[in-house]
């Protein structure tokens, strides 16, 4: 009777080494592709935000095409209004912008003085008196010296300068002025990928929700019966989350923005629509939302007369806002169907942020919480969700 032998450790490097290679050509594909996987993502994230509105219109019994374009026209007319309330506030902040920056250089110049005062009156009290007038007539010694040099110089002496070198004349090339149109490519050449990937995002929400249904059925058709409705699941599953997490963000921005906005208005803080939703977007970000949330108040702030009053007023009630909105209000709107372990979206965070940047960080826990999805509802991944659960 043969007995069998354990495998070999050159038996068990092999999976490991292939899952290794595996995960680098992921990472690899996922960086320099991250364009291509930038928008999709983005373009997926405003589908599912979209896909119940466009629901509730087909009710009025409208065809999904014509319900999606309604949807997006509306979606489209709100962005524009936004973009412009934000540019109008940009502009009159512009403008006010010389005032305010020499305003700031001041108070800056008046802090570094009190500074100064402050070190030279440490200094004083820690070094004795004696050591003070010693070091004073150290400094004093060579520009006495040198004055009893100028006193005792005769009239008609001739001091010899060494030889100096003729100053190098600047020679200027007449060069023709660059035209216009180079200025313009030479600054949008570096942004050119991002807004032709950019102007895919809307055919792409719009074909994602015209055509869900025929998407849906062509992606259960690539499993086999038994895995459908695993699939269907998962996919519902990613929809929710994806949906729970960005609206429920988007609620609390709202309604931060407006709490804000109305205290920093009562306040007297300049750029009160600005600095409302500015700060009520900073708010949200994972982990460091409170101290980037008080920046735009505080700063603004500044400029008022009586400011310390103000500023106090204002860091108790922003961090107030921060800990009712993110501590109750987050668990009430976003509800369950997004609990991921802290130190998993840390990780997220990191991850992303390295892959693709800014965007990366803005993405980051929405793409974990649909990985998290795909892992609760598979059963040979449930590890791996209640890993990354909470």
């Amino acid at each position: 009777m043969a007995l069998f032998s354990p495998p070999q450790p050159t038996q068990q490097a092999v999976p490991f080494t292939t899952s290794l290679i595996a995960l680098a050509a992921a990472v690899a594909l996922l960086y320099y592709g991250r364009d291509f996987f930038v928008t999709l993502i983005i373009s997926a994230l405003f589908a599912f935000i979209l896909d119940p509105v466009v629901v509730l219109v087909m009710k009025l019994r409208l065809p999904r095409a014509a319900a999606t374009g309604i949807v997006l026209g509306v979606a489209f007319i709100g962005v524009y209004l936004l973009s412009a309330m934000a540019w109008s506030q940009f502009s009159t902040f512009s403008e006010d912008l010389p005032a305010y920056t020499a305003h700031l250089n001041e108070l800056w110049s008046k802090a570094n003085q009190r500074i100064d005062e402050v070190e030279q009156r440490s200094i004083e009290a820690l070094v004795p008196k004696s050591l003070r007038e010693q070091n004073q007539q150290i400094q004093q010694k060579p520009q006495d010296t040198s004055k009893r040099r100028r006193r005792g110089a005769a009239p008609n002496t001739t001091i010899t300068l060494p030889n100096v070198p003729p100053p190098i004349q600047e020679v200027r090339l007449h060069t023709d002025p660059t035209p216009a149109i180079s200025v313009i490519y030479s600054y949008v050449a570096g942004y050119f990928h991002v807004l032709v990937m950019a102007s895919f995002v809307p055919f792409l929400v719009y074909f994602m929700l015209s055509w869900r249904d025929h998407l849906n059925k062509g992606i259960l058709r690539l499993f086999p019966g038994e895995e459908r409705y695993q699939v269907g699941r998962t996919w519902t599953g990613i929809g929710e989350s994806t949906r729970a997490y960005v609206l429920g963000n988007f609620l609390l921005w709202v309604f931060l923005s407006s709490i804000s906005a109305i205290t920093f208005f009562i306040l007297g803080v300049p750029y009160w629509p600005l600095i409302g939703p500015l700060s009520a977007f900073f708010s949200l970000v994972p982990y460091v939302g409170l101290p980037l949330s008080l920046l735009p108040p505080v700063l603004a702030a500044i400029a008022i007369p009586n400011r310390f009053k103000i500023i106090l007023t204002i860091v108790v009630v922003t961090a107030a806002f921060h800990v009712i909105a993110m501590n109750f209000l987050y668990a009430k709107i976003i509800g369950r169907r997004v609990r991921l372990n802290p130190l998993m979206v840390t990780v997220a965070l990191m991850f992303w942020g390295i892959v693709w940047g800014g965007v990366g960080l803005l993405l980051a826990v929405p793409i974990t919480a649909a990985v998290k999805a795909v892992c609760d509802n598979v059963e040979s991944l449930e590890p791996y969700g209640k890993l990354l659960g909470d």
